[in-house]
């Protein structure tokens, strides 16, 4: 009796540990199944590597993925947010791209210079700078005032003609008024052979921008103005001064000599 009651006991207690073993492992199953996934974003990133002063195309990015709970500040969640941007920084295969990597929408000057060209800044004022109507986009003429070795007198002419103002200090756009706006600084689009020459008259003399209408494209060809013209009158080549005339050559004889042979005697004699 005892011992049935022994085995009985003993088969209820593995019933019960089965059944409860069962019981866990199918709880333990639904609540991982129940268990929401964690949550992602995503942003932007580059596509391959990328390198300062790139302009960045749409072929440049792709979206990776990235834990929502750890959220990127300046992160860009769409692709045509950050086409067109000028990168200030290279950036790795996958790296996401932040706004403190980009330059500012409208500030990047070198998109805005084409193939062969460049970009040069002058020192300019008041005067100088048209009284502030110097803006990007318009239109200007380079003059240069300086002494040369040929004439005691300054001169002034034209460097450079028909020039695009890219930016007037740190503005890329002009104002959508079109209020004047000071700026000590005026870079323009010039051809490298125009940047040499505008760079040698800066050094040599005083520059001055002269506006003209935006769609002229007319070219002067004319001398440079001379400082004896504001009275007038041009000034005038100095004389040459004339040489004194030759001493007439002296006249030289010339002199002959003669070998004479008699026998045994030999004598030389001169003749004129």
């Amino acid at each position: 009796m005892n011992r049935r009651l022994t085995s009985a006991f003993i088969i209820a207690l593995l019933i019960s540990g089965v059944f409860t073993l069962w019981l866990s492992t199918r709880f333990s199953k639904n609540r991982v199944a129940a268990a929401p996934p964690p949550a992602k974003s995503q942003y932007v990133a580059a596509a391959a590597k990328l390198q300062a002063d790139q302009v960045i195309g749409a072929g440049n990015l792709r979206m990776i993925d990235w834990p929502a709970s750890l959220p990127l500040s300046g992160a860009f969640t769409s692709p045509g947010a950050v086409i067109g941007r000028i990168l200030m920084y290279p950036l790795s295969e996958g790296e996401p791209i932040l706004e403190r990597q980009l330059s500012t929408p409208g500030s990047g000057i070198t998109g805005k210079i084409p193939n062969g060209m460049r970009a040069i800044s002058l020192h300019t004022d008041d005067v100088v700078g048209v009284a502030g109507f110097l803006l990007p986009g318009t239109h200007v003429d380079v003059l240069v005032t300086l002494h040369t070795n040929d004439a005691p007198d300054p001169l002034t002419f034209t460097v450079l003609q028909d020039a695009v103002v890219l930016a007037t200090g740190q503005k890329t756009e002009p104002d959508p008024e079109g209020k004047a706006s000071s700026a000590t600084q005026v870079t323009i689009l010039v051809k490298p052979a125009d940047a040499e020459r505008i760079v040698l008259a800066s050094n040599q003399g005083t520059i001055h921008f002269v506006l003209r209408n935006g769609v002229d494209r007319e070219q002067f060809k004319g001398p440079p103005a001379l400082l004896g013209e504001l009275s007038g009158a041009r000034p005038t080549a100095p004389e040459k001064v004339k040489e004194a005339p030759k001493a007439p050559e002296r006249l030289v004889a010339k002199t002959y000599s003669v070998e004479t042979i008699l026998g045994k005697t030999q004598r030389m004699d001169d003749f004129q």
